[in-house]
């Protein structure tokens, strides 16, 4: 019997693997090149939540399938919650994973080099899934607390996970030092889609009872 389809209103191949990993057995999770859709997703708002559900209404009306989009953003303490909403393109709209990290670890020296002390390097990565199913809106909201390393670790995972050490592992270890395993269970996305994958769950309950 065929999985139900759903879309995750990306094509970053990480993102993806990710999410399958997580939903894998109950979804055939399409990107949306799978859909056919080549668009540019509005981001247009200053807030994790309002982002996501913007494209998963793009995504809903235009292209017609059950579908959940994520935002997701790097809040660090010195920084006064810098890059936040803009961490995929906060060198520049290029969305370079390796120089938003150069930029993000010259700030905090700069911080250092101000204050003649040690920056607070304390961070955490947010993320916000909005999911559209059978016509209703839902939001889920995963958190992971940590702190900023001096100098990338790893080669594993995607974006800032070379420099965020999870406080899970003790500050030893940075997500691209992790596997996608042990990254999963304690990543910001990885807890929002298990909220996600518990609405499921739910609905599955609900309608055994209907």
């Amino acid at each position: 019997m065929a999985l139900p389809v759903i879309v995750f209103a990306t094509n970053n191949a990480h993102k993806l693997q990710e999410v399958r990993q997580i939903l894998g057995g109950r979804f055939e999770v399409r990107s949306l090149k799978e859909i056919g859709c080549f668009d540019e997703l509005p981001e247009t708002h200053f807030t994790l939540e309002e982002n996501s559900l913007e494209k998963a209404r793009y995504v809903h009306e235009h292209y017609g399938f059950d579908c959940f989009a994520d935002d997701t953003g790097l809040e660090v303490e010195a920084l006064n919650g810098e890059p936040g909403v803009f961490s995929a393109r906060y060198a520049g709209e290029g969305h370079d994973s390796e120089a938003n990290m150069r930029k993000l670890l010259s700030k905090l020296e700069e911080c250092e080099a101000e204050k003649g002390t040690a920056a607070n390097r304390k961070a955490r990565f947010r993320t916000v899934v909005s999911l559209i199913y059978h016509g209703e809106e839902h939001q889920f909201e995963g958190i992971v607390n940590g702190e900023i390393a001096r100098e990338k670790h790893g080669t594993d995972g995607f974006g800032y996970d070379p420099i965020f050490m999870p406080e899970e592992k003790h500050g030893t270890l940075t997500f691209a030092e992790m596997s996608a395993e042990d990254k999963n269970a304690v990543s910001h996305r990885g807890r929002a889609m298990q909220k996600l994958v518990q609405f499921f769950g739910n609905e599955d309950i609900k309608k055994s009872r209907d």
